[in-house]
């Protein structure tokens, strides 16, 4: 479970997030970059999986988690320097078939970019 300081919870802060603009796609996951930063915070980290992608939430609650496990390892061993105050991870129906080192690979790919 990621900590609490590097949850993204509000929906202002998620609403926020997407209309700032930045996003990096790769192999089923989309990433939304929020605002600069200005000051030092921890980053902020949100994850949805919407219904077009699975109908049961087994499958998509799967995905989350596998993502969560990924970023939180990042975080662990202080990989996420992000110059960005939030970041939301979206998936798309090609996560479905992957498993947790090919979802990890991915998220450290798109984290590299930014």
């Amino acid at each position: 479970m990621l900590p609490r300081e590097n949850r993204l919870k509000k929906r202002s802060a998620y609403k926020a997030t997407y209309k700032s603009g930045k996003s990096y796609y790769k192999d089923g996951i989309t990433l939304f970059c929020g605002k600069k930063k200005t000051i030092e915070l921890p980053v902020k980290v949100g994850f949805v999986v919407s219904k077009k992608i699975h109908k049961r939430a087994v499958k998509r609650n799967r995905i989350k988690r596998l993502m969560r496990e990924s970023v939180r390892l990042i975080l662990k061993n202080n990989q996420l320097t992000s110059d960005y105050i939030s970041l939301i991870f979206v998936a798309t129906p090609k996560l479905l078939d992957k498993d947790f080192f090919q979802i990890d690979s991915i998220i450290k790919s798109l984290v590299a970019k930014i």
